[in-house]
């Protein structure tokens, strides 16, 4: 959208949200007669100036003014069943719709601010407690025009985030991980009085849960996250948040193989490369991006200098995944996803060792079953290739170009069957019942005559069947 333009743009913009969403059209047709004043707030309303498509945007707010919560509670029943999803904050549903209609609030200023809802307030300064100039732009839906008090648009052409007030933003540590995610989103950077907040503000009172919730959206919804990241030690908080990822900064590696530098440029533009692949969803998407970050930081702990004067880092792989599970576990609340970024580090050597040694099927085979549950050696891959382009020399950006050594790697999965998932078990429970009783030793057998099918590259049923019982020590 042309910003110069964009206030010409308004109506079409409305008519659009009125064209996908009628229900907003008829329940402002009933707002206009108790002169109820209703915008269109938040980041909806920067996210369409940003050209994003109206359906693409998740959640729609619309503020309501001149009317107390009671009173909008009984217009909208008018339209279906109301949900308060929050009430103490002036906020409500129509069920099944995802759009908040809410009321102004004048919060008192403090760590933990008394919520005050205030049906008057000026629509000036409802917009002022907001967190980001980009963000504190609305529209009036009834008069057609565009709120701007704090040049929310004027920052957005040129790419700058602003507070509309710093006292305000300061009181809100959450507000610290909103900046950090919205730069990587919008390719955006803060003022000088931002930094500076940002550098001094206290954010140790942030709970896990909404700090998970804004790197999520800084790894799924940029395509350089990596801004964010580097912003964090920019400003000096890296080491606060991420003290695993900061000891990295200073961490050498050999010119001959990482031109890029340090461990942790090759992590930032590991990370980067990650963000640009194919993935079949957005949980794996997540893993991979979050093992780029997490790949190399056991470089910490075991980087040394050869006689030769080559610089080597010998079992970092392993050593990794503990500093991987220390890390995530300070922004990820998902315990299973920790788990499965951490095997994909301590296994993420394994392409490169194999097509380098010439690895028999078997072993793609134990490696797949070693993954199980957690990975897949697809994933392994994923991860690969965001390592290989991580090595850019010549600037910040990960290197575009097809990785010769994970399409050997994938061919040969693919060759041994084990690309998506282990082999199958060949001995299965039907084969045991009528020698021996389900439960827990029935488990122990089909377990272990899994492993050594695997281990052994066994394909026979019955040799499998009497090597398990021979190791086993059961006789029948």
């Amino acid at each position: 959208m042309n910003l110069e333009n964009l206030k010409l743009n308004i109506k079409n913009i409305v008519d659009d949200i009125f064209k996908h969403y009628p229900i907003i059209f008829k329940v402002i047709q009933e707002l206009k007669k108790h002169n109820a004043k209703v915008y269109l707030v938040g980041g909806a309303v920067r996210d369409l100036i940003l050209n994003k498509d109206i359906l693409a945007i998740p959640d729609i707010d619309i503020e309501v003014h001149n009317l107390k919560l009671e009173d909008l509670s009984v217009l909208l029943n008018k339209f279906g069943e109301v949900d308060y999803v929050g009430k103490s904050f002036g906020i409500l549903k129509l069920r099944h719709l995802n759009i908040d209609w809410s009321l102004p609030r004048s919060d008192k200023q403090g760590r933990k601010p008394e919520v005050k809802i205030d049906p008057y307030l000026d629509i000036k300064e409802a917009l002022k407690r907001r967190d980001l100039t980009i963000n504190a732009i609305a529209i009036d839906l009834i008069k057609l025009e565009l709120v701007d008090p704090f040049n929310g648009v004027k920052d957005i052409k040129e790419k700058v985030l602003r507070s509309p007030d710093i006292n305000f933003f300061q009181d809100d540590p959450l507000r610290f991980y909103r900046v950090m995610q919205f730069i990587s989103r919008f390719q955006m950077h803060p003022n000088p009085e931002l930094n500076n907040i940002c550098q001094n503000m206290n954010i140790k009172d942030v709970s896990i849960e909404r700090i998970d919730q804004e790197f999520k959206k800084l790894l799924l919804k940029s395509n350089i996250p990596s801004l964010g990241i580097r912003w964090l030690q920019d400003i000096n908080r890296l080491k606060d948040i991420l003290p695993e990822l900061y000891n990295t900064t200073k961490v050498p590696q050999d010119p001959l193989w990482h031109p890029e530098g340090y461990v942790f440029e090759h992590l930032m533009q590991s990370l980067d490369a990650s963000a640009l692949l194919k993935y079949k969803n957005n949980e794996e998407k997540l893993t991979i991006m979050l093992a780029a970050l997490s790949h190399d930081l056991g470089k910490v702990k075991t980087t040394i200098k050869t006689p030769d004067g080559h610089i080597r880092s010998p079992g970092h792989d392993e050593a990794g995944e503990p500093l991987a599970k220390s890390m995530l576990k300070n922004i990820i609340t998902n315990k299973h996803l920790i788990k499965t970024v951490s095997i994909l580090v301590k296994y993420h050597m394994r392409p490169m060792q194999f097509i380098k040694s010439n690895a028999s099927l078997s072993a793609y085979k134990r490696l797949a079953y070693q993954l199980n549950s957690f990975a897949n050696l697809d994933m392994l891959i994923k991860l690969l290739i965001s390592d290989l382009q991580g090595r850019n020399g010549k600037s910040d950006f990960p290197l575009n170009q097809t990785m010769e050594l994970a399409t050997q790697f994938k061919e040969k999965a693919i060759q041994a069957k084990v690309l998506l998932e282990p082999e199958k078990p060949i001995l299965t429970g039907k084969d045991l019942i009528n020698i021996i009783n389900p439960g827990p030793l029935m488990g122990q057998i089909l377990k272990y005559a899994y492993k050594i099918q695997i281990n052994k590259n066994i394909k026979d049923k019955d040799i499998l069947k009497r090597r398990t019982f021979k190791d086993l020590n059961i006789k029948i």
